[in-house]
């Protein structure tokens, strides 16, 4: 067993988090990584180690960010909840009432609450889209807003894996003015002074990890993606690939730049716990408030529930934000609420029990039905059982 020197603060009752977090560098495939635990609006737990790169010459350190994928979603349901609480955008109201052009390809009527539950029918693009457009956001949007949703709006749910942050994005941005990073920066992480970035400026590229792929499956072990990208040209199969990108993508100059609000976020474990400890705490942390309790309440309200159309297992969402299921669940209290990432990241809230919880690495890691990926869930469980023990 490799022993990795552990970095960090963690209180004297949460040492089974840290022992959790170092059996991830021993035995299940850590390379670098982060953890934070915030409890009744207090860190109780910032840990990191490892390694920020692939030749493990660069290490993790309290203010490397990393590119945490689909965590980057629970930010943009943070953002929508903003403005729906000042009275500026109404979750009923169609899409359209917003965004004009979104009227066409019989979208006029679908509300703005289905974009945020996965229900709009619009997980993917039907026209093929050169790879520039991913980052190119009046192009992406433009071509949203020609696609006839992929089922009747309202009907099923499946995850609008890329085109979730475009959609839900173009709305903020019609009514503040601003792009989603610029919200986010303006409204929550500035003011609170959490590190979470969509669109990295040049000068903090210095801070990012490098993005490791997947190591291959075991033999006769098949992942997700497996499944979703064995045929790129259906709806599944362009939600992910269409536009296309390669695998090393992440690492790029130009993905860390851009606004991608479904998946490219960049942040530090303490950044991203900052932001769910003041949810976790009411919406309110050191005097900085982001949400009302009951905005909150309002927003975790289950949406969808049951076979997800595109990833083809069980999924929840609330409004934005994804919610715990039986084979993913965050914690034990059920009105836990946040959003994990592909790879493994995760940050969430829970109302009931005053956390605020995040994980951060740069390994990525699919987990199957025979190999989970136990990163995260090991570190939760040891969060809750040291509750249990005070």
């Amino acid at each position: 067993m490799t022993t990795m020197p552990i970095q960090g603060t963690c209180d004297s009752r949460f040492t089974a988090v840290r022992e959790a977090f170092a059996e991830n560098f021993a035995i299940r495939g850590e390379v670098g990584a982060a953890v934070c635990v915030y409890t009744d609006g207090k860190p109780v737990v910032n840990l990191w180690g490892g390694y920020a790169d692939a030749a493990r010459t660069r290490p993790w350190d309290q203010n490397t960010i990393v590119s945490v994928a689909s965590t980057t979603k629970g930010m943009v349901a943070l953002c929508t909840h903003r403005l729906v609480e000042r009275g500026l955008l109404d979750l009923d109201a169609p899409v359209a009432r917003y965004w004009p052009a979104f009227a066409q390809a019989e979208k006029d009527t679908l509300p703005v609450r289905w974009l945020l539950s996965h229900r709009a029918g619009l997980p993917a693009v039907r026209r093929d889209l050169p790879p520039q457009s991913l980052y190119d956001w009046h192009a992406f949007t433009a071509a949203l807003a020609e696609t006839k949703p992929w089922w009747e709006p309202g009907t099923q749910h499946g995850y609008h894996a890329i085109t979730f942050g475009f959609l839900v994005g173009e709305v903020i941005r019609r009514l503040s003015g601003k792009s989603v990073g610029q919200f986010l920066h303006s409204e929550v992480a500035g003011p609170l002074g959490a590190d979470f970035f969509i669109g990295v400026p040049e000068s903090e590229d210095y801070r990012a990890a490098e993005v490791l792929p997947d190591p291959p499956p075991l033999p006769g072990d098949t992942t997700m993606w497996d499944v979703i990208l064995r045929d790129p040209m259906s709806m599944a199969g362009r939600a992910f690939l269409n536009p296309p990108r390669t695998p090393d993508v992440t690492n790029t100059r130009a993905w860390r730049a851009a606004e991608i609000p479904a998946g490219n976020g960049h942040t530090t474990a303490k950044g991203l716990a900052r932001i769910y400890g003041a949810l976790a705490h009411g919406g309110t942390l050191d005097g900085v408030s982001l949400l009302q309790r009951a905005t909150i309440e309002a927003a975790i309200v289950e949406q969808s529930s049951g076979l997800d159309a595109v990833l083809s297992f069980p999924t929840r969402f609330g409004l934005g934000f994804m919610l715990p299921t039986a084979e993913r669940p965050f914690g034990p209290n059920p009105h836990a609420f946040g959003h994990p990432g592909r790879g493994g990241s995760i940050g969430f809230a829970d109302l009931a029990g005053g956390i605020g919880f995040a994980y951060v690495m740069n390994q990525y890691k699919t987990g199957t039905l025979r190999n989970p990926d136990l990163r995260w869930p090991a570190l939760v469980e040891a969060v809750y059982a040291s509750l249990g023990a005070k």
